[in-house]
């Protein structure tokens, strides 16, 4: 474990031997009021925009403006089988393979979908498993499934853990839960890294649990792809959505990802919601009246990828593919690292670290709860670091390991002591 010194000389001497230092400039780093770059710890709302994102959308623009619909088949990236382009990428961000990986609609649109499939209610299995911590739309989209099925979410939806940012989950605790009530539940559905306090979960250990009880396991994924290391296919969790907004820095409102187990890929007896983008591509314009399903997760398309937003993602995957996610996580780990050893030492008896201080059991993110609450975050953000606030009372400080350096978080410190 590296010995860390709590002095800005320290902060530029890592910088200096980072492997990956080259990245930032591969971004766009937002300015603060004083003109200079901001400390942009906010990439786990969103993320920065690539240098080269505007290239590849042009490309796209050029090949509109040249072909016209025949861009489907004549651009130099034929329409009608985009989504094929981040099919490898997203694979290796997951740990997962082309067959079991597709980008498409929106995270919760996403959820929807998988929810189709894998919440099959019946009167003595019909609830669903879920932490009270979890991201306010997934919980909309749980509870309106179960009410869509004609129970009451009230009753069928097992919600646990601390409230709000109390504290962490206890996995333990979790899995205990599973064991007594598994064969109540018929689908459990956890974040990879809490939105709220950016504790990382055991998957593994949670789907394993799940699947011994008879329950379908998914995963919300919107604060961990791009941040941790993922190996899904291993874990065997039936099913995971995502943005692409955040750590894969695909631009505000940009196309999400889904994942289905390869065990599924062949199982046309899962219910789905058909559209035409699921249909056999080989067969796709010969326009029959009868739904033939793609085998894997391409059977849940139901419509043509969005052009533009995917090609803003691809340019973004460009980059993850050079910089490899186990770099970038080696580098994550020593940067959060590194910020957590100098806010406690520096700050220990003025804020408090939500977030575990275990580097195997949190992402990039650290939440802190500091004195002043809404009015501390308000000044920091005028004094140039881009953070954000999630109510009732944590401010999020998310390092990314692509384009932040060692010596944004020691300023970042500075920065927070003069703000308390």
């Amino acid at each position: 474990m590296m010995k860390f010194e709590s002095t800005l000389d320290f902060a530029a001497q890592l910088d200096a031997n980072d492997p990956l230092r080259s990245y930032r400039d591969q971004f766009y780093i937002p300015t603060s009021a004083s003109g200079k770059d901001s400390i942009y710890f906010v990439g786990n709302s969103l993320g920065l925009q690539p240098k080269s994102t505007a290239q590849r959308v042009q490309q796209e623009l050029d090949d509109w403006k040249k072909y016209g619909v025949e861009g489907h088949f004549e651009a130099k990236n034929p329409w009608v089988s985009y989504h094929h382009l981040v099919k490898k990428s997203l694979g290796r961000l997951v740990g997962g393979s082309s067959q079991e990986v597709v980008a498409m609609n929106t995270l919760t649109g996403n959820l929807h979908a998988m929810m189709v499939s894998f919440y099959q209610p019946t009167p003595s299995r019909h609830k669903i498993l879920l932490l009270n911590q979890s991201f306010p739309s997934d919980r909309y989209a749980i509870a309106s499934q179960i009410a869509f099925h004609g129970y009451d979410p009230s009753d069928a939806m097992i919600c646990f853990g601390p409230e709000g940012s109390e504290g962490v989950v206890c996995q333990e605790e979790l899995c205990a839960l599973i064991d007594q009530r598994g064969e109540e539940i018929a689908l459990i559905l956890i974040e990879g890294v809490s939105y709220i306090t950016g504790q990382r979960f055991d998957l593994k250990t949670i789907t394993n649990r799940g699947h011994a009880r008879g329950c379908f396991v998914g995963t919300d994924l919107a604060h961990a792809v791009g941040n941790v290391e993922l190996d899904l296919h291993d874990i065997g969790v039936d099913f995971a959505v995502w943005c692409s907004y955040k750590y894969l820095n695909g631009g505000p409102g940009c196309i999400a990802g889904a994942f289905v187990h390869d065990r599924h890929a062949s199982n046309f007896d899962l219910p789905i919601f058909a559209g035409w983008w699921g249909h056999d591509e080989k067969k796709r314009f010969l326009m029959e009246k009868d739904f033939s399903p793609m085998v894997g997760i391409d059977r849940w398309q139901v419509s043509n990828i969005p052009i533009m937003t995917t090609a803003c993602l691809q340019a973004s995957l460009d980059i993850f593919d050079c910089a490899t996610m186990p770099a970038l996580v080696e580098k994550s780990k020593t940067m959060t690292g590194f910020l957590f050893f100098l806010l406690e030492g520096r700050l220990k008896d003025k804020i408090s670290i939500v977030t575990p201080s275990n580097p195997e059991q949190r992402g990039c993110q650290l939440s802190l709860i500091i004195p002043g609450g809404k009015s501390g975050y308000e000044t920091l953000i005028a004094k140039g670091v881009a953070c954000d606030w999630r109510e009732p009372n944590v401010v999020r400080i998310a390092p990314v390991p692509l384009y932040n350096t060692y010596q944004d978080v020691y300023r970042f410190v500075e920065l927070l002591e003069e703000v308390l």
